[in-house]
């Protein structure tokens, strides 16, 4: 197992130093190839644990991440593009080489979501929406027709991409909305909200990323679900990892690790309707399981026959 952990860190090493020293990362064959590689190199389960990877290491994971971000959203702009000079985008969707993941992953958000949703939300805040906002479309679309999605994302020429792909759809035009704002600046505008995503890609680092999430938590609104995307194993070298112990301020309901072409794991959590004392905590009995910002153990069961979901903290679930 060590032998193989070695392995897999010396092949993702050494796919860093090809991707770090190419001049662009913009698509192309050679950027493709290399980037092929690396997914293919990091889907296969591990029990690599990353947060254990040497200093040396930890700094390419760093590097690495920051690097398919880049890389990703110079994808999704030359996607977008060739989208938007469609008559009908929307009709042509599986251009984009991903297509059928997000249908996978927007089906099994929406099974997920629909466990701790007692009603159709009205109203869905996606953050980090960019310019091939497809989670939001595919939701909109094929799961929760009646919804409205208020896509958040910073920068102005990813919404006009995005606007483009669907103004031309009588339906999702009206229900697709759009704001070119920092997060971090919207405050009682979350609020209205009774279902927040957070993009796998917003907060590149931990510090970056629990910013994010305590301002989620303090600005949402009580009882309000909290959708995030992580990684798991060697997915880990991909995209950051979101641990239940970041997410202070709310109850976290399950984690789950697909083990497909699914890359991204997927946590839901529900902000506390009020803020709890620890003392109060304590008192009741329940702080090993409950408490915001302590990792608790973890159960697994495999409801959906398609990975390891985890039931965390699902006090409701387990007093009923």
């Amino acid at each position: 197992m060590v032998c193989e952990e070695e392995m897999l860190i010396e092949k993702v090493c050494e796919l860093y130093e090809q991707i770090s020293s190419l001049e662009s990362l913009k698509p192309s064959k050679n950027v493709d190839m290399l980037f092929t590689q690396l997914v293919l190199t990091c889907i296969p389960p591990s029990p690599i644990d990353v947060t254990k990877l040497d200093k040396t290491v930890q700094e390419i994971r760093s590097h690495l991440i920051r690097l398919c971000g880049e890389a990703e959203g110079h994808l999704e702009t030359h996607y977008s593009t060739i989208l938007g000079s469609y008559d009908n985008p929307l009709d042509h969707l599986n251009i984009f080489p991903y297509y059928s993941n997000y249908l996978k992953l927007g089906l099994l958000e929406f099974t997920i979501l629909s466990q701790h949703c007692t009603h159709v939300p009205t109203k869905i805040a996606f953050v980090g929406s960019g310019p091939l906002p497809l989670t939001s479309i595919v939701l909109a679309s094929n799961h929760l027709p009646s919804t409205t999605f208020h896509n958040y994302d910073m920068d102005p020429l990813a919404n006009s991409n995005a606007t483009r792909l669907v103004s031309s759809d009588p339906d999702l035009s009206k229900r697709m909305v759009f704001h070119t704002t920092d997060i971090l600046d919207v405050s009682n505008g979350l609020k209205e909200y009774e279902v927040v995503y957070l993009a796998a890609l917003v907060g590149m680092d931990k510090e970056g990323k629990n910013r994010i999430i305590d301002h989620l938590a303090k600005n949402m609104a009580p009882g309000a679900l909290l959708m995030l995307r992580s990684a798991h194993g060697a997915r880990a070298f991909l995209y950051p990892v979101v641990e239940p112990c970041d997410l202070r301020g709310f109850e976290v309901l399950s984690v789950f690790h697909p083990t497909d072409e699914v890359i991204n794991s997927v946590v839901i959590a529900r902000k506390y309707p009020q803020p709890v004392p620890m003392h109060s905590l304590d008192q009741q009995g329940l702080a090993s399981m409950i408490l915001p910002n302590k990792c608790s153990e973890i159960q697994a069961f495999n409801p959906l026959n398609h990975g390891n979901i985890i039931e965390e903290l699902a006090i409701e679930e387990q007093l009923l």
